[in-house]
């Protein structure tokens, strides 16, 4: 197992670099009851769940627990991605061997851990692998249940991702988060993994519907800054298009 090895600092400097290339990249992110993610973090610790369908999903991670709640953030990760990667150890990201199962357990136990206190995330995808969205079902697996059942009191908040490529040449990003989630009444792991798993995709069915009518509960909290030759050039390009469409009507 790979342990985190949070630096502030580079934490403070690589979680803005991040919140600037989202906003180049993106059209907009738009973000639905992130209030949801806010008190869960007042009451107590946060195991949050996600599908994983993209390799932006790690920034997105970094993200939303440095740039939009300041939570102190943790997220579990593939230790072979982390070996290649390994500066996400120095921003939380600590790395489960999925090769043998002591291993796995030794990450489950180091996640259970550090879930010890008010405000402290640890950001779960439960799928293991990138899959792509309409797949059904999401196909969680149990680890972030077990982390669950032996830490109780935690609250569980699930989030939906999607990337959408829409009217503009950028895509833009949605995420919906639901109501926290406690275990009080679900008996066993399968149980918990289950919960998480619908949670999940009751999202997912959230962020379809505003797709297909415009929801106004979804906030953009980060929008595209282009650069000031890009706004010169659509500037040109609208007035050209202007001049264009003046030429057809005089025919």
């Amino acid at each position: 197992m790979i342990p985190a090895r949070k630096t502030p600092r580079f934490v403070a400097w690589f979680s803005r670099h991040a919140e600037k290339r989202f906003q180049r990249t993106f059209r907009a992110v738009r973000v639905r009851g992130i209030e949801h993610l806010e008190a869960a973090l007042v009451a107590g610790p946060v195991i949050l769940v996600s599908n994983h369908t993209s390799w932006w999903d790690p920034l997105v991670c970094l993200v939303v627990g440095h740039r939009m709640v300041r939570c102190d953030g943790y997220a579990m990760m593939d230790a072979g991605n982390l070996r290649r990667l390994p500066f996400f150890a120095r921003m939380g990201g600590f790395g489960v061997d999925r090769s043998g199962t002591g291993l796995a357990e030794e990450s489950l136990s180091y996640a259970a851990n550090l879930l010890d206190r008010a405000g402290r995330l640890v950001w779960v995808f439960p799928q293991g692998d990138e899959r792509p969205i309409h797949l059904k079902p999401l196909g969680f697996r149990r680890g972030a249940a077990v982390v669950w059942e032996r830490v109780p009191q935690a609250r569980v908040v699930p989030l939906g991702i999607t990337y959408v490529f829409a009217e503009r040449e950028q895509p833009y990003l949605y995420l919906s988060f639901g109501p926290a989630l406690t275990g009080s009444e679900l008996p066993d792991v399968e149980a918990r993994r289950a919960a998480m798993e619908a949670a999940v995709e009751a999202e997912l069915v959230c962020i379809q519907a505003a797709l297909e009518q415009r929801d106004p509960t979804f906030i953009d909290r980060l929008r595209s800054t282009p650069r000031r030759l890009d706004r010169v050039a659509e500037w040109m390009l609208a007035w050209l298009n202007r001049r264009f469409r003046k030429e057809i009507k005089g025919r």
